[in-house]
């Protein structure tokens, strides 16, 4: 049988405004990697839309 504290625990994600005193330099760097890599996700997520924003008013500007 299984419990509930037999299973590896997930890192936890890092909320904004979270108390960081306790974390270690380690932890802190693996969060600010973390946080740049969603932002460069966010960005190109950004630049897809604009693209496509961008195709699409092309296209009703033709007609």
């Amino acid at each position: 049988m299984i419990f509930a504290d037999d299973q590896p625990k997930k890192a936890r994600a890092h909320e904004i405004g979270q108390d960081v005193s306790l974390l270690s330099e380690h932890e802190l760097a693996e969060r600010v990697e973390m946080l740049r890599a969603e932002i460069a996700r966010l960005e190109a997520e950004m630049a897809a839309r604009g693209t496509t924003k961008a195709a699409a008013e092309a296209l009703f500007r033709r007609g």
